[in-house]
């Protein structure tokens, strides 16, 4: 049974041959793990054979880019979304937002015009090559996009979108909605043009450690409509649609179900989403993916990791309906052993 089989068969709420896997370590790990003899010419994905490939178009501001200031420890730079970013050389960490172009209504009318649907928004020849070794491959093909609030906060910031978000929803909408315009329409270009996906994988932060970001009467206002829009689009093509949101997000998961999505991943343990709770709660409704504590990965007792996954994934995968992931992404305090461990793990406790 190949990659594309087997998600779909899962995504299908039905048993393949054991668990797809997938995954994503950091830059900063795969730097550590080639000095513990991970071979130097070989990528994770083809060293551990995960089993997804992601395709997306550009749905930038496309903004001139350029790099303000560099010293020993960080270089800030301006990207194409005109956000001003601070990023650290010698640690592995989320950029700091410093400055934003978009800080009005004003300032969004102005560039709106720059989120026009444009035909060299996707690498037609590099992608378009690309997206069919892969399906030669059997790897299971999805259409990639920032969505909604996460886009969007990377536009504008976190605290100033949260804040429109009461104060001006009407802005608000707007922005949500003509991203998603852009990325449609980038998608129908795409399959037009002879990409051939599997299903949709759109990105959506929405959640912190205790909470989601905003309350569900928020979500369904702001959000909810726009995300039952994507949902229906990529359904009418046959597609099924993940949905990556971090943190706690358990109090969203019936308005997700409800706006068609058919798989929530990367369930932050450390944000207390419960991968056995959730999938007996809604297990029959949505798939999941991830769940795996990355933390259990890097501790010096190996039982943990082992009995993280071994009361886990036996139960998630019941029926079908998990893919493994790691609960967000493999950080650089686990080693290339105890990540070849975990994967061997999976391997053992997810076959059926």
């Amino acid at each position: 049974m190949n990659s594309r089989e087997r998600i779909s068969l899962t995504l299908q709420h039905r048993e393949p041959d054991r668990v797809a896997i997938q995954d994503a370590p950091w830059e900063t790990t795969v730097v550590r793990w080639r000095k513990e003899g991970f071979p130097e010419n070989v990528e994770p994905e083809e060293y551990f054979h995960y089993e997804m490939s992601g395709f997306g178009a550009d749905t930038s501001f496309r903004l001139p880019e350029e790099t303000v200031e560099e010293t020993d420890e960080y270089v800030i730079k301006r990207n194409n979304n005109g956000t001003l970013l601070r990023n650290w050389k010698h640690t592995a960490s989320t950029p700091e937002m410093i400055e934003f172009t978009i800080n009005s209504w004003e300032a969004w009318e102005e560039h709106r015009p720059r989120m026009a649907m444009a035909r060299d928004r996707i690498e037609w020849e590099k992608d378009l090559a690309r997206n069919r070794r892969e399906r030669e491959a059997g790897r299971w093909c999805c259409y990639n996009a920032a969505i909604g609030y996460d886009r969007t906060q990377g536009i504008v910031g976190s605290e100033n979108l949260l804040m429109a978000m009461l104060d001006d929803p009407k802005w608000v909408f707007d922005m949500f909605e003509v991203a998603i315009d852009l990325t449609i329409a980038c998608a129908e270009e795409m399959l037009a043009g002879g990409f051939e996906f599997d299903g949709a994988f759109m990105y959506d932060d929405m959640g912190y450690r205790n909470a989601s970001l905003f309350s569900p009467h928020t979500y369904r206002n702001l959000l909810f409509p726009l995300h039952k829009r994507i949902c229906d689009f990529f359904h009418s093509k046959g597609l099924p649609v993940l949905l990556h949101s971090c943190g706690r997000v358990s109090e969203l998961v019936p308005q997700l179900i409800e706006a068609g999505f058919d798989c929530l991943q990367p369930l932050e343990s450390k944000a207390g989403m419960d991968l056995i709770q959730l999938k007996k709660d809604f297990g029959e409704r949505l798939c999941f993916m991830g769940g795996i504590d990355a933390r259990a990965m890097s501790h010096p007792d190996p039982s943990v990791i082992e009995e993280e996954i071994r009361t886990k994934i036996p139960f998630a995968m019941k029926g079908g309906g998990y893919i493994y992931h790691s609960d967000h992404s493999v950080p650089d305090d686990v080693s290339f052993e105890q990540y070849k461990r975990v994967i061997e793990l999976v391997l053992k406790y997810g076959t059926y």
